[in-house]
C-alpha cells in the first residue's frame, strides 16, 4: 500500500486541496493493482473510475447524500475511500467485503447492487422520498456504466423521471465496454454525441455566442442568425435523446480531469430537476495491459503486475470451453441455429462462433427480456435459437420465459450458464434458483448434465427433437471433469435417468456435476456401506420409471443439487413418493433457504453440505437413523 494513502473517508478527503486529488488518484490506482495482482478481482471498471470517484465524494456529502454505482463492480475505490481500505484484502473472501456495494457493509452503499441497470430506477425512488418529505439539500447520484444504460429497465426509469421532475443526477460512464465490447444503436449514438460534427459545432458556437456583451435583446442580427443557424444545424439535424426525455443534458466531459469534473459537479449540484452528465472514460486506465485488452481485464486472476502475465494457470476442461465448441459443431450441420447472448459474449464462450458465423451470433447487450422474447421470435419464424444466459440474469426474463416461450411451446433451448453457486461474485451471482422457477412451468425441458459428455449429449438432443417445445440446460461455471470421452453424439431420452451404481443399503439420487462429488463418496465407503447412485439428468420431467424402482428397493434416499432445496429437485422426489404412497427418510442435500454466501465453490460446496466429505456423512448419518428406527419397528 502506498505509504502516502491515508484518506479512509469521504470527510477526510474534503479537508484536501484540490491541488493534491491527481496524486491521490495515482495511490489509489497503485493499491488497486497491488491489490488485484495478488487476489483477483473486479479490475479494469474500477480503474477508469478513479478520478470520478475521487471527485464524486470531494464535491457531495456523502453519505448524506445518496450515491449509487452501476454496474457494482466498478465501486473499488468507492470502497477504499469509505473505511474499508483496511479489510480490503478481504474483498471477496468468505466472510470478507463484498465485490459489490452493500447496504449491509457501510452506510455509504445507498443500495446494494449486481445486476446492472438498477441505479436510476433506486436513485429516483430515493429522491421522490427525499422531495415527499420535504428534504430538499439531500443530493442523489446514480453512476451508471459498463453498458448498463442498454437495459430497458434504465430506460423506464429515466422516462419516469423526466416526468416527475425530481433533483437527481445521473452520470453515465460511458467507456464503451460492459464486459465485451458494447454493442447496439445506443452505444453508436452516444459515440456520435461525442465526436459529432453537428453537436460540437453547436457547443462551439452556442459558447461564442454567451460570451457575446450585452443582453440578447440587443444583439444585432448577424449575432442572431448564426445563433439561429447553430440551432437549425445542430439540434435539429442531431437532437439529444436525454432532452428528449425532459432530462438535461451535460457533457461530454473527460471523466480523467479532475479539475473539470469538480468544476462541473459543483455547478449541477444546484441545477434543480433531473439531469444526466455524460462522462467519458477509459476502462482499465493506468495499466497498460488492461487499456489495449479491456475484455480480458475485466476481471483477472491474479498476475504479475509488471509484465501482466496470468499467474494462475489452468488445464482443465470447462463447461463453457466444451459448450461453445459443442454449439459450433451442431451449428455446422445445422444451419437454423442460432445464439444469443446478452453482453456473455467472452463469458459464454461465443467468441470464436461470432467470428467464424457472425450473421448467427447475436450479442443483444444488457437486455436478458429482450434476449428472450428476441429468441422467441427467431423460433417462431422456424429457426432454432440458444439463448445462453447466466443463472442470476435470466430470474431477470422470467415472465419472458413463461409468457412469450413457453406458453407459446416455442423451441428455445436455454443454455443456463453459472448454475449453483459461482463462488467470489457471492448472492448476486449464483444461480441458486433457477431449478425451482422452471419447475413450475408447463411443458418445459429441465436437464443438468453430470459430466462434459453428457452435456454434449444433451445439447445435441435439444437441438434434434424440433417438437419437445423450450428447453433448459443448467450447467456451472468452470471444470467438468475428463475431457469428453468421444467426439460423437448420442441421442438421449427426455425424462430417462441413469443407474451409475447398484447397491443395497441407501440410494443416492444426482442431478448435474454434483453428482461427480457423489461417484467420490460412494468409492469412499466401499466396505462399509453399499450405496446405491442413481443419476437423474432430467429435473423435467422425472424419470418416474427409475422412482419407483428407487422407492420400491430403499427406505433410506438421498438427494442432492446444486440450488436451493425451496421447490428444487429434491422438493420433485419428495411430491413424488407421497403422491405413490411411498415411505422412506429422505434426506436432500443442497442450498437452505438462505442467500449463499460468497466464497470459492469449493468452501461453499463444503458449507453447505454437498462436497464428497459431505454426502459421505450424511450418508453414515442416514444409514444409523435408518437403523435406529428399523430397531424400533423391530420391537414394536
Amino acid at each position: 500500500m502506498p505509504e502516502n494513502f491515508h484518506i479512509d473517508s469521504p470527510a477526510a478527503l474534503r479537508k484536501l486541496p484540490v491541488s493534491s486529488l491527481p496524486g491521490l488518484c495515482e495511490e489509489l490506482r497503485s493499491f488497486l493493482i497491488d491489490h488485484v495482482a495478488s487476489n483477483g478481482g473486479h479490475f479494469s471498471s474500477s480503474l477508469g473510475v478513479v478520478e470520478l470517484t475521487v471527485a464524486l465524494h470531494y464535491v457531495f456529502n456523502t453519505p448524506e447524500d445518496k450515491l449509487i454505482w452501476d454496474v457494482g463492480h466498478q465501486a473499488y475505490p468507492h470502497k477504499l475511500l469509505t473505511g474499508r481500505k483496511g479489510r480490503f484484502y478481504t474483498n471477496r473472501l468468505r466472510g470478507g467485503i463484498s465485490g459489490f456495494p452493500s447496504r449491509e457493509e457501510s452506510e455509504y452503499d445507498a443500495f446494494g447492487t449486481g445486476h446492472s441497470s438498477t441505479s436510476v430506477s433506486a436513485i429516483l425512488g430515493m429522491a421522490c422520498a427525499a422531495r415527499y418529505r420535504g428534504d430538499h439539500t439531500r443530493q442523489h447520484i446514480a453512476v451508471i456504466g459498463d453498458g448498463a444504460m442498454t437495459a430497458g429497465m434504465a430506460f423506464e426509469a429515466l422516462n419516469n423521471a423526466g416526468y416527475e421532475q425530481p433533483d437527481m443526477l445521473v452520470i453515465l460512464n460511458d467507456n464503451n465496454m460492459s464486459i465485451d465490447a458494447n454493442t447496439g444503436a445506443l452505444q453508436d449514438y452516444l459515440t456520435a454525441l461525442t465526436t459529432g460534427r453537428y453537436y460540437n459545432a453547436l457547443k462551439s458556437h452556442v459558447r461564442t455566442l454567451l460570451s457575446y456583451p450585452g443582453q440578447p435583446d440587443k444583439w444585432p442580427a448577424e449575432v442572431l442568425g448564426k445563433l439561429r443557424n447553430a440551432v437549425k444545424g445542430g439540434l435539429l439535424r442531431y437532437s439529444n435523446l436525454f432532452e428528449a426525455l425532459n432530462i438535461r443534458y451535460f457533457g461530454p466531459v473527460d471523466g480523467h480531469d479532475l479539475d473539470k469534473l469538480v468544476h462541473v459537479l459543483e455547478k449541477l449540484k444546484h441545477i434543480p430537476g433531473p439531469k444526466l452528465l455524460h462522462c467519458v472514460t477509459t476502462k482499465g486506465k493506468g495499466f497498460a495491459p488492461a487499456m489495449t485488452d479491456q475484455a480480458k481485464w475485466h476481471a483477472p486472476k491474479t498476475f504479475d503486475k509488471s509484465t501482466g502475465a496470468t499467474l494462475e494457470k489452468t488445464s482443465a476442461v470447462t463447461f463453457q470451453s466444451v459448450f461453445g465448441r459443442t454449439l459450433m459443431e451442431l451449428a455446422r450441420k445445422n444451419p437454423g441455429i442460432m445464439a444469443i447472448t446478452p453482453a456473455m459474449l467472452s463469458g459464454s464462450a461465443l467468441t470464436t462462433m461470432k467470428k467464424e458465423m457472425p450473421e448467427r451470433v447475436f450479442d443483444v447487450g444488457i437486455t436478458e427480456q429482450h434476449a428472450v422474447t428476441f429468441a422467441a421470435g427467431l423460433a417462431a419464424d422456424g429457426l432454432l435459437p440458444f439463448c445462453t444466459i447466466y443463472s442470476t440474469f435470466l430470474q431477470r426474463a422470467y415472465d419472458q420465459v413463461i409468457h412469450d416461450v413457453a406458453l407459446q411451446k416455442l423451441h428455445v433451448v436455454f443454455c443456463i450458464d453459472r448454475a449453483g453457486v459461482v463462488g467470489q461474485d457471492g448472492p448476486t451471482h449464483h444461480g441458486a434458483f433457477d431449478i425451482s422457477f422452471l419447475r413450475c412451468v408447463p411443458g418445459i425441458t429441465g436437464a443438468s448434465p453430470m459430466d462434459l459428455e453428457d452435456f454434449r449429449d444433451l445439447l445435441f438432443t435439444a437441438q434434434a427433437d424440433r417438437e419437445s417445445g423450450p428447453w433448459a440446460i443448467r450447467y456451472p461455471r468452470g471444470a467438468g471433469g475428463p475431457a469428453p470421452a468421444s467426439s460423437r453424439f448420442k441421442k438421449l431420452v427426455i425424462g430417462k435417468g441413469r443407474k451409475l451404481r447398484p447397491g443395497k443399503d441407501i440410494a443416492v439420487l444426482s442431478l448435474g456435476p454434483v453428482g461427480l462429488s457423489v461417484v467420490d463418496a460412494c468409492a469412499g465407503l466401499e466396505g462399509e456401506l453399499d450405496v446405491a447412485h442413481y443419476d437423474l439428468r432430467f429435473f423435467k420431467p422425472l424419470d418416474e420409471t427409475l422412482l419407483h424402482e428407487v422407492f420400491r428397493r430403499f427406505s433410506a434416499v438421498i438427494t442432492i443439487e446444486d440450488g436451493c432445496l425451496a421447490g428444487g429437485m429434491g422438493s420433485a422426489v419428495l411430491e413424488f413418493m407421497a403422491e405413490h404412497g411411498y415411505h422412506a427418510v429422505v434426506k436432500r442435500l443442497g442450498l437452505p433457504d438462505t442467500f449463499a454466501e460468497q466464497g470459492t465453490q469449493q468452501e461453499l460446496h463444503a458449507l453447505y453440505g454437498y462436497d464428497k466429505k459431505a454426502i459421505v456423512a450424511a450418508v453414515r448419518q442416514l444409514a444409523a437413523r435408518t437403523k435406529d428406527l428399523k430397531k424400533v419397528a423391530d420391537i414394536l
